[in-house]
């Protein structure tokens, strides 16, 4: 049976350490409302890093601390385009350390912001392979960038 490819997103997992513990960034998505991650499409101009952190701007208004993002890890699921189509979705996560959020930034008022634990996070989002990438969000945010 033929199958269409992945279709592949970037996305950010936005983290900071707030007294003493690891807190994600976690936004709704504009239409169905669900948790999600700061995520979209490759962009012309930015490598995948790049995209991930231009997302974040985008979507949550992030001031990163420093450093490129890092790959920490992968996860799919079904995106539906417009129209209603469910398609598979590949979505490479890059770890982003958060210096400061701003109120303005160009989707704000579309999406609620929220800072959570991991496993506060793994249990806010639907897909279950980015609930698994969550709930290990501690070790993904210190270990060395995936290839």
């Amino acid at each position: 049976m033929l199958r269409r490819p992945s279709h592949y997103q970037l996305a950010a997992l936005c983290y900071r350490r707030h007294e003493g513990r690891l807190e994600i960034l976690l936004i709704t998505s504009r239409e169905t409302r669900r948790w999600v991650l700061p995520k979209g499409w490759p962009k012309s101009g930015f490598d995948a890093g790049g995209t991930a952190l231009e997302e974040a701007w985008e979507e949550a208004g992030v001031k990163p601390r420093g450093g490129a993002p890092r790959r920490v890890g992968r996860y799919s699921y079904r995106k539906r385009l417009k129209g209603g189509l469910p398609v598979p979705t590949d979505v490479d996560v890059f770890a982003i350390e958060i210096a400061k959020l701003y109120d303005s930034y160009p989707e704000a008022g579309q999406r609620e912001r929220r800072w959570v634990t991991p496993a506060e996070a793994s249990q806010m989002v639907d897909e279950p392979d980015l609930k698994a990438l969550l709930a290990d969000a501690e070790a993904l945010v210190t270990a060395p960038a995936r290839k």
